[in-house]
C-alpha cells in the first residue's frame, strides 16, 4: 500500500509473492479453478487458509510437479 492506503501494483523490484491465490496457481500449473480446488481437497495441493481466503504457498505448484513427476518415472 501506498502512504494513501491504496493498494500498489507488483513492479519488477517488489520481491515474489509467497503466497497464490487459488487461480494464480491453477495458472501455474495451466489447469482450470475447479481441477485446482480439487487438489487443494483431496491434499495433493498444499494451501492454507488466512480467514475466509484460501491461498496456495508460492512453492505447493513446483512441489506438486515435481511429486507427480517422481510417480510417473516410478511406475
Amino acid at each position: 500500500m501506498d502512504e494513501h492506503g491504496t493498494l500498489t501494483p507488483l513492479t519488477d523490484d517488489d520481491p515474489a509473492p509467497v503466497l497464490l491465490t487459488v487461480e494464480e496457481a491453477a495458472r501455474c500449473l495451466r489447469i482450470g479453478r475447479t481441477t485446482c480446488f480439487a487438489l487443494i481437497r483431496s491434499g495433493e495441493l498444499e494451501s492454507i487458509d488466512i480467514g475466509r481466503l484460501r491461498r496456495v504457498p508460492a512453492d505447493a505448484p513446483a512441489a506438486y510437479l515435481a511429486r507427480r513427476r517422481a510417480a510417473q518415472r516410478a511406475a
